[in-house]
């Protein structure tokens, strides 16, 4: 089996800004769609997989983290991403999806902190998960390249930056409802081998690390502003120009376009930089990224395409 459907999904609490760009095989070419509202996620792994004309795989990308930090894995006992996923939310882990709304209900069953603005600070997490050293609540791929900083910890649930509500509402709708039919990347092995075998594979992916891939520079523009995703607009029509095997005719009027002029304009813009990245990967233009280690494959996971030899 091949994959014939590649679809990037930019996540968010809110319905109304979750978008997904979409790629279908049309023999040996990638025909991308615009982009578009994720929709009811109860059906859509079923509907992305109509799309595709034959029985092909559908490689499905998500922004939200897809895995737990080892050392909170191992103090909470649990044997992996899987095992824990199958837990969560029931009997001593009830309260798991539940943000603690005060430091002193913070604990290893339910470590989502904090509710609300006030009064909170990330050394009540710390002190609560007894973490001396607060790169051990980072993921290995979650940390500071020379590329990008650091990412947002799972567990913190306050500012814009963060991820910890987006990674508990996607794996609820997501990849708990679907855990026996899909593929899990890398937990449950290589890209190409579970393609081979699996009618879906979830992988979780990271806009701000194709921007770089993209040519975009590091600083002195923001996705937020129109103006701005038209100038790096530039550089996606350079990367597309460059690869015979994408077809693009609907999706280069929108990013002339910048994408929209309305907020969802920066979710349409990552919905669309995934994708690229994705195809790259599908394509063996760039690897998979996931290293050889115990830790990612069991607890952690890692981000599709990530490349750490420029780890700081």
């Amino acid at each position: 089996m091949t994959v014939t459907i590649v679809a990037h999904c930019d996540w968010s609490m809110d319905r109304r800004k979750r978008w997904m760009t979409v790629a279908s095989r049309d023999g040996s070419c990638w025909k991308i769609a615009a982009p578009e509202l994720v929709g009811d996620t109860a059906t859509l792994i079923e509907r992305l997989r109509a799309r595709s004309d034959g029985d092909g795989a559908l490689l499905l990308g998500f922004d939200f983290p897809i895995g737990l930090p080892e050392a909170y894995a191992r103090a909470a006992g649990v044997g992996s991403f899987r095992e824990a996923l199958a837990l969560f939310g029931s009997g001593a882990w009830s309260d798991w999806y539940s943000v603690a709304d005060h430091k002193s209900r913070i604990s290893l069953h339910r470590p989502f902190y904090p509710a609300r603005p006030g009064g909170t600070q990330r050394a009540h997490l710390f002190e609560a998960l007894d973490v001396s050293d607060p790169r051990s609540l980072l993921r290995q791929c979650e940390r500071a390249t020379s590329d990008r900083q650091a990412a947002c910890m799972l567990f913190w649930t306050l500012g814009g930056n963060q991820v910890g509500k987006g990674a508990s509402t996607g794996w609820r709708e997501i990849i708990v409802p679907n855990i026996d039919v899909i593929g899990l990347w890398p937990f449950d092995g290589r890209l190409a081998d579970l393609v081979a075998r699996t009618p879906c594979v979830i992988a979780e992916t990271y806009p701000g690390d194709v921007y770089r891939q993209l040519g975009m520079p590091r600083g002195g523009w923001s996705k937020r502003r129109q103006a701005d995703r038209q100038r790096m607009g530039l550089a996606m029509r350079s990367w597309l120009a460059a690869r015979e095997t994408i077809d693009a005719t609907r999706l280069l009027p929108i990013i002339d376009g910048g994408f929209g002029a309305d907020t969802a304009g920066e979710d349409r813009f990552d919905a669309a930089v995934g994708l690229l990245g994705m195809l790259d990967v599908v394509d063996g233009r760039r690897d998979e990224g996931a290293p050889a280690s115990d830790a990612v494959r069991r607890w952690e996971g890692w981000i599709l395409g990530h490349q750490r030899d420029n780890a700081s």
